[in-house]
């Protein structure tokens, strides 16, 4: 059944911000008839049920998704694989199977095998989401104007692209499509090493001595509080991204080494107008960005309404 029409039964397994605010839009928009969430913890459940964000939950995945029109796995990307073999014995033949995870060839691999049906799987990434983590996390208009990215491969039913497609569509996605190897490189770039960057920042300050350590953390500006908010991303989600995504990650981790290593010699050697020259160009892309519609943050505004505060897309 198609996202436009309404499911009848919809199994998000795994219940946090992304599958929760997605709940969100769905529940408000009444797109489905019931809402079952499942996941290993029962306080996470419960908080799931408290907030509304299903109608029903259980730590069985294949209790879950039997009698879905759509699943939805919203788990960690590296345990996709192991989620997909709990839901296959509970799966109708014509069920659509998707996933929000940010990194796509390691899940693509991890889920078909698992399937009786790989036609019907159709992965998927929002690029939307915020540092917090989580049912209580979840909000809605989380994924308005913002990009929801497709790899199907070429097993996939045309229908259950279809499906996908209407599903992000309908809660105010733009939505692109692309090969998951494509996708990793990308969002290797305009995600994975901005995070690793901030990771990183935040933790060499964390090693500074004590009193030099507690005066930036007293005077820290915005420059340096914006990496302490995507640093605060949750650890488990990021952990599996630079794991299930390394060689992307490394290719450019490698050459922001290269361009740091030449910044650093511009510095030393007071190259001023080299300086001046990599800003201006930054600057411009920032403003680019903007013009874009891709920048979101305390100011934003779109169609006349304040956008997510402070949101970060993994």
């Amino acid at each position: 059944m198609s996202a436009a029409a309404g499911f009848d039964r919809v199994a998000l397994v795994g219940i946090g911000l992304i599958n929760g605010s997605l709940a969100r839009d769905m529940k408000r928009q009444g797109m489905a008839g019931e809402i079952v969430a499942a996941s290993r913890r029962r306080e996470t459940l419960d908080t799931a049920l408290g907030l509304g964000l299903c109608d029903r939950a259980t730590t069985d995945p294949a209790e879950a998704v039997r009698g879905a029109d759509l699943v939805v796995i919203g788990t960690p990307v590296r345990a996709a694989g192991e989620v997909a073999r709990a839901i296959a014995p509970g799966l109708s033949p014509e069920a659509v199977v998707t996933d929000v995870g940010s990194v796509k060839g390691a899940v693509v691999e991890a889920v078909l095998p698992e399937l009786s049906h790989p036609g019907r799987f159709v992965a998927g990434h929002p690029v939307a989401g915020t540092e917090h983590s989580g049912p209580a996390a979840a909000i809605e208009h989380l994924f308005r104007h913002r990009w929801t990215i497709l790899t199907p491969t070429e097993a996939s039913d045309e229908d259950a692209i279809a499906t996908v497609r209407g599903l992000w569509e309908t809660v105010g996605s733009r939505v692109e499509v692309m090969t998951p190897e494509h996708h990793d490189q990308v969002l290797a770039m305009t995600s994975h090493l901005p995070h690793l960057i901030a990771f990183s920042i935040v933790g060499t300050v964390d090693d500074l001595e004590g009193h030099l350590r507690q005066e930036v953390f007293k005077f820290a500006a915005g420059g340096f509080t914006d990496f302490t908010r995507i640093a605060a991303s949750d650890p488990t989600m990021w952990r599996d991204v630079f794991l299930s995504n390394k060689d992307a990650v490394l290719e450019g981790l490698g050459r922001f080494t290269e361009d740091l290593i030449a910044l650093q010699r511009q510095i030393r050697w007071d190259d001023g107008d080299a300086l001046f020259d990599l800003f201006t160009k930054t600057r411009a892309i920032r403003r680019g960005i903007v013009e874009a519609g891709q920048a979101y943050g305390r100011r934003a505004v779109i169609d006349d309404e304040p956008a997510v505060k402070d949101q970060t897309a993994p």
